[in-house]
């Protein structure tokens, strides 16, 4: 008798998954599983590199009190849990809106036209000629900061548009200049406390105030205001930032939330061409559109 009921089991199980594998509509329904594994993988990710890691097993052990209130028919309990869960998405967006908006943010960060290969060259091209002389003059610039010791932060605006942050401070829309950038941040200038953001290879504001770092108890204790700003603005966007200590003269240079320390002149300035300006040979141009051509690079 047992054994009957076992095999018809069996063969329920097994008519369904030949019923599910008939209506199996290919590849639409391939895709439909492959984007929600990626959207799930994508959605584990973002909560273990936040705190709402603990929201989620917070929500777990609600979960399991809410089956034994079922269970034992606490109908109190299972109440209160209702209302709570009814009013669960409004509180989750409320409490973690930050991070929210830092992945949406990411998101939108994300360019289609970096897909594409065609569009790499002319991109590329123009961002040499625009900050080919801009990068030597900051370089030049901030060699004369370190020796002196002279506090400098310096965000360059790349694909992330800085609105937010240049309109706290004071429009300059200035092509750049060694002398230009040393009154910036000379110790009794009214431009010094603050922020330089450059776009497009030019000067547009001075004395921006930039937000702090996520993570701010996690930072070095020994790190400075600049270099909390430059980690805080490298979260929210894709910008650069150089920073030059008050105390040391020492240079460092933030992007995508990491902070690089005690830098020479020529390694600043292989590291801004990196970020700045784009490989445009056709030995490079080979190496990023080869698999578009069907070639193994």
């Amino acid at each position: 008798m047992i054994l009957d009921k076992n095999m018809q089991t069996i063969l329920t199980t097994l008519d369904s998954i030949l019923s599910a594998a008939q209506d199996f509509r290919f590849p639409l329904d391939l895709l439909d599983i492959l984007l929600v594994s990626y959207l799930l993988y994508k959605g584990v990710k973002i909560i273990r590199e936040t705190r709402a890691g603990q929201l989620v097993k917070g929500i777990i052990l609600m979960l399991v009190m809410y089956a034994f209130a079922q269970l034992l028919e606490l109908h109190t309990i299972t109440w209160l849990l209702n209302k709570i869960f009814e009013l669960g998405i409004i509180a989750i967006i409320v409490v973690f809106q930050p991070e929210l908006r830092r992945t949406l943010e990411k998101v939108g960060r994300t360019k289609v036209t970096t897909l594409t290969p065609w569009s790499h060259g002319d991109s590329a091209i123009r961002s040499n000629s625009v900050w080919a002389q801009p990068i030597e003059i900051l370089c030049e610039a901030v060699q004369r900061l370190s020796k002196t010791a002279t506090g400098a932060l310096i965000v360059i605006e790349r694909q992330t548009k800085l609105g937010e942050q240049i309109a706290t401070g004071v429009m300059v829309d200035a092509i750049p200049s060694v002398e230009l950038i040393g009154n910036i941040f000379f110790k009794n200038s009214p431009l010094h406390d603050g922020a330089m953001i450059m776009r497009d290879g030019k000067i547009l504001a001075a004395a921006c105030f930039l937000p702090k770092p996520d993570k701010e108890e996690d930072i070095d204790k020994n790190l400075g205001s600049r270099h909390r700003a430059s980690l805080g603005i490298s979260e929210v966007s894709d910008s650069v930032t150089i920073v030059v200590s008050e105390e040391t003269g020492g240079i460092s240079f933030a992007v995508n939330g990491r902070l690089i320390r005690n830098l020479s002149i020529e390694k600043l300035r292989q590291t801004l061409q990196f970020y700045l300006m784009p490989e445009t040979t056709e030995e490079a141009k080979e190496k990023k559109t080869g698999f578009w051509k069907g070639k193994k690079k």
